[in-house]
């Protein structure tokens, strides 16, 4: 007996002990120390993942970060990138290449648990989800995920492009802010007990429509950065390549005095300017094609077709399976227009006015298919007879049909698996202001309503809705939400860990077309109606002319 226990010992002895990980992380360049909360989650936030992109640095690939011998206390959020508009910078700051890491307490080293990146939206134009917190998600999953998000550049100083900058910088450098911390999640990850080799890529719009461009980053090419997707309020917008861009750096050049006639070296020029005095000239403008007192786009600058990370349309690299295939869950949400379309439209001159400034490329023709297609809709107060219209018209050419026809896509080409999603919760206020169920409201469910911080960028302004806190109307969409999509960054699927009595998500296919309706305590499966599925099928067929 005794040489068996004194074996026993002797095994328990010689076992490999592996400690949580510390909250004091060593990075090689820099050491963060984390905070843990009594939630049982560790937090790293502020962590610099590049160097600050300031003057020769500024439209150029993000580089290396500094490197910093001091011990650096990860407890405060770092500034958010300068939105475009520069008329309100609450927050912001040029410096503002951080990232934030969530996970478990009990974590290790050796733990290797599937990684959520987290791409945050705004338009490419601002940053409109910084700062969330993914506790309720690391609680959902029971623990079993560590949840990465991330600032990266926008508006002026990511997606400005002309021909000096692509003989002396980088196009898309927002895209490529993207790239670097995918290269730092493989590269550090581990450290947080995360697996380099099961991330999952998630997005809100124009985070959703960043999952896309990386999965055809380079013509489709696998550089192994991740596994799977979650394009949560998927957005199509249209590209310009570059000499079609050039017209906006020659405006910002002439507004801030570095114009041709001026200087020699324009983009030396703008390189050498403070950030306050360009973000008081960064304003925008209409298209260059569409004629005198128009309006500038909403969102103005916008990913480039540069011939080298974009090759080519968004819906002509689906057509050429040029793509990384992947698991992905691509959805939107019912009302995705009501957010972005004036409410005062009234007429369908007017509509057409606005669609034109929105999409510089549409032609008279297709106004009028596209006005023949989009019937009144219903009216509400203090809005025109035809707000609703418009909202449907861009929200699907914008949003809703994107997602089906990236699901069509990945079932003809792929066998990796996608799911379509619209997500259809309606919060009683909303509701009554005519915005039924609006762009993103489903990160509230996903993260959980007390996990958001709504800055002043937020797509939906105010704090999140008083119906998904608990109590309220919507909080069973909260756990609902919450297991469906941890489920598919532990396991590539919805179902595996779905909760009990919720509905089996199935797969989309380009012949069923079948997707998941997610509603409070009444999700159900439905086939997507004609209606729906012919207007798509049209502005597919236009992608291409219209520059998605």
């Amino acid at each position: 007996m005794l040489t068996r226990l004194s074996s026993l010992l002797l095994s328990i002895a010689i076992l490999p002990l592996v400690d949580a990980v510390d909250p004091l992380v060593n990075l090689g360049y820099s050491q963060y120390r984390g905070v843990t909360r009594e939630t049982g989650v560790t937090e790293w936030l502020g962590i610099r993942y590049a160097a600050p992109p300031l003057g020769e640095l500024r439209w150029r690939a993000p580089t290396a970060p500094i490197q910093n011998n001091t011990f650096i206390d990860a407890d405060t959020h770092g500034p958010i990138c300068l939105p475009t508009p520069g008329t309100n910078n609450t927050g912001a700051s040029e410096d503002c290449l951080y990232l934030e890491v969530w996970a478990p307490s009990t974590t290790t080293t050796e733990s290797k648990l599937p990684v959520y990146l987290f791409i945050q939206g705004g338009g490419f134009n601002v940053l409109s989800s910084a700062n969330y917190n993914a506790t309720g998600l690391i609680q959902a999953s029971e623990t079993n995920i560590v949840v990465v998000s991330f600032n990266y550049r926008v508006g002026l100083y990511a997606f400005l492009a002309s021909q000096e900058i692509v003989d002396n910088g980088s196009t898309n450098v927002g895209l490529l802010d993207q790239r670097m911390v995918m290269e730092w999640v493989q590269q550090y990850i581990c450290l947080f007990g995360g697996d380099p080799s099961h991330v999952v890529l998630g997005g809100d719009s124009a985070g959703s429509a960043s999952i896309l461009l990386h999965m055809m980053a380079y013509g489709g090419r696998d550089d192994g950065l991740f596994q799977a997707g979650i394009a949560e309020s998927a957005t199509f917008g249209n590209m310009l390549n570059v000499s079609q861009s050039q017209y906006q750096y020659d405006t910002v050049i002439e507004r801030v005095g570095c114009g041709y006639d001026k200087v020699q070296d324009t983009l030396g020029c703008l390189r050498g300017l403070n950030a306050s005095f360009l973000q008081e000239n960064n304003i925008n403008i209409p298209y260059s094609n569409i004629g005198a007192g128009a309006n500038a786009p909403i969102y103005m600058y916008q990913p480039t077709l540069d011939g080298d990370f974009i090759t080519d349309y968004t819906y002509k690299l689906l057509q050429q399976e040029n793509f990384v295939k992947i698991p992905i869950i691509f959805g939107d949400d019912t009302n995705g227009g009501t957010v972005f379309t004036p409410h005062n439209t009234s007429t369908y001159a007017e509509m057409d006015e606005f669609m034109l400034e929105q999409w510089n490329a549409l032609t008279p023709s297709q106004l009028e298919t596209m006005n023949s297609l989009y019937p009144p809709a219903d009216i509400y107060p203090d809005s025109g007879g035809l707000w609703r219209t418009i909202a449907n018209a861009n929200g699907e050419m914008r949003i809703m049909c994107g997602s089906m026809a990236v699901g069509s896509a990945l079932s003809v080409y792929g066998d990796a698996g996608s799911w379509v999603y619209r997500y259809n919760v309606m919060d009683p206020i909303q509701m009554s202001q005519g915005l039924g169920v609006p762009h993103t409201i489903e990160l509230v469910a996903i993260w959980g309503p007390e996990n958001l911080i709504w800055g002043p960028y937020g797509v939906v302004a105010g704090t999140p809705p008083a119906s998904y806190f608990p109590g309220g109307v919507n909080a069973a969409a909260v756990p609902m939400m919450q297991a469906y999509w941890t489920s598919f960054i532990r396991s590539y699927d919805p179902n595996t860990y779905r909760l009990p009595g919720t509905p089996e998500w199935g797969q989309w296919t380009v012949w069923g077309k079948q997707r998941i309706v997610l509603q409070t305590n009444a999700t159900v499966t439905e086939v997507v109606d004609y209606g729906q599925h012919s207007r798509c099928a049209w502005l597919e067929a236009i992608g291409l002319l219209t520059q998605q």
